[in-house]
């Protein structure tokens, strides 16, 4: 059990998940390194058919991704997607050739 604000919730507190590092890959990947030190690779190109991510299928602004305040941003911080899903739909680096 832990406490937030005076509210009592069962369980572990779990940390907030933020990213620290990223870059972009070929075929549209992300590698992504998490504040607990494990880095991931996410395929983004089945988001690509979703209109809020529809402006990363260009190359060259999938490229223009930087951190905001821990979460992969583009497009002056207009998209962004979560570090939590990056992490459980990512995999391992060690998993996966880079490139």
């Amino acid at each position: 059990m832990y406490i937030v604000d005076g509210i009592a919730y069962a369980g572990d507190r779990k940390p907030v998940l933020r990213v620290t590092g990223v870059r972009p890959l070929n075929d549209f990947r992300l590698w992504t390194r998490f504040n607990n030190g494990e880095a991931r690779v996410f395929d983004f190109k089945p988001l690509l058919k979703m209109p809020g991510y529809a402006p990363l299928s260009n190359i060259d602004t999938f490229k223009d991704v930087y951190i905001d305040y821990g979460v992969p941003v583009w497009n002056n911080g207009d998209i962004d997607i979560a570090p939590e899903y990056l992490y459980e739909n990512g995999v391992s680096d060690l998993e996966t050739k880079i490139g």
